[in-house]
């Protein structure tokens, strides 16, 4: 396993070395029903902590709010040494400061915890943070840092360049965790910091954690035309590897979080990180010539984060999208009209959709939704 050595912070306090590959815990494997196929999902981080992997990345609202209490259930049968445990404030759910103090303290009886490795104040843009820090909930988690209750204090971001650059100069932070993939280089769309945010954290020297280093799965199924660049170099390596070894070529990226649902998943990802190898140029002009393809296709950018879930009128927005990217990127027609008429509900289709606003309100990236489901459901329908 690959491990990526963390200077001390302020000079002092324990050396950390965490493994270049996380466990991101948003997308367990799941039953019919929806919940948590817990087996499963603890028979992958079992296997993952077994491989070497020792950072494992939850959050308040990951699977309804069930991922931090099956978290804290597998990780109390783990040495609390063995590994270190990240989670996040869901500051969209603060009006006080009380409330996130409720929310914290919840948080830590969920996962079975006295402290928080790595603590995120979640999904930040400007906005969100100045609200934050108007309510006094910044400062309050820095003291808890000072109590031992957190390890390490940071945030995530979806905000562009400049967004960015604002919050992490206000704070002497630990960390951040940004959006970055061979994809989302360029930070002109409003919820992408792209390559600009990845060369502040450099300036700033704000060691870096990368989510979203396959987008979604997106650069996991490559069509043959894109992936051609590639297959020329390496025929043997998968569309994932490609992705995640891009990532991993930057040297401030401490960790690459890979929300994997499946054991083949993890079998790939851990093959990659067993041995890990930079790109070389040439391999990198391969990759830019993939993303060059993937950009010239795609329909649009969603993540399937399911940050604008629930639609109150039950739309699946992430999986319409899905299935619409899919269209653009890999062609297949006929696969997709039978995904579409056979395999989608028609009451989570996107000819639902009242136009409320409620999910680009919550949308990270900021995107275009109810436009989009519009065009969706048109293209998918003359199918």
């Amino acid at each position: 396993m690959e491990y990526r050595a963390w200077k001390k912070q302020n000079g002092a306090g324990e050396s950390i070395r965490t493994s270049l590959l996380g466990y991101g815990c948003m997308r367990f494997p799941t039953t019919p029903e929806g919940a948590i196929d817990e087996p499963r999902a603890e028979a992958l981080l079992n296997a993952a902590r077994d491989a070497g992997v020792n950072y494992f990345d939850t959050a308040y609202p990951y699977h309804g709010g069930q991922s931090e209490p099956f978290v804290g259930r597998v990780i109390a049968k783990w040495p609390r040494e063995s590994f270190y445990l990240a989670t996040k404030m869901p500051l969209w759910q603060c009006g006080s400061l009380e409330e996130a103090q409720h929310i914290f303290e919840e948080q830590l009886r969920r996962l079975g915890v006295e402290y928080i490795d790595f603590y995120l104040l979640h999904s930040l843009h400007a906005a969100r943070y100045d609200r934050a820090k108007e309510m006094g909930i910044v400062d309050w988690l820095w003291e808890q840092k000072k109590l031992g209750r957190i390890r390490s204090f940071g945030f995530s971001c979806h905000d562009n360049a400049a967004g960015l650059e604002h919050i992490l100069r206000d704070q002497p932070w630990d960390f951040c965790q940004l959006q970055y993939n061979y994809l989302d280089t360029d930070d002109r769309a409003e919820e992408i910091s792209g390559d600009r945010g990845y060369q502040l954290t450099e300036e700033l020297n704000i060691p870096l954690i990368i989510m979203e280093p396959i987008k979604g799965g997106t650069l996991a199924n490559l069509p043959p035309e894109a992936e051609a660049p590639l297959k020329a170099l390496r025929p043997e390596a998968t569309d994932a590897s490609w992705a995640l070894r891009w990532v991993g070529s930057h040297r401030n990226v401490h960790v690459i979080l890979s929300g994997m649902s499946a054991e083949d998943q993890l079998t790939d990802n851990l093959a990659t990180f067993a041995r890990f190898e930079p790109l070389t140029a040439a391999e990198t002009a391969a990759v830019e010539q993939t993303a060059a393809f993937l950009h010239s296709r795609i329909k649009i950018g969603c993540t399937g984060c399911r940050y604008c879930m629930p639609c109150p009128m039950g739309v699946d927005i992430p999986d319409n999208f899905s299935i619409w990217n899919k269209l653009g990127m890999f062609g297949q027609p006929e696969a997709i009209k039978h995904q579409w008429e056979a395999h989608f509900p028609d009451a989570e289709k996107a000819s639902h959709c009242v136009r409320c606003g409620k999910c680009e309100a919550a949308c990270p990236q900021h995107l275009p939704i109810r436009n989009a489901l519009a065009r969706l459901q048109q293209e998918l329908d003359q199918l």
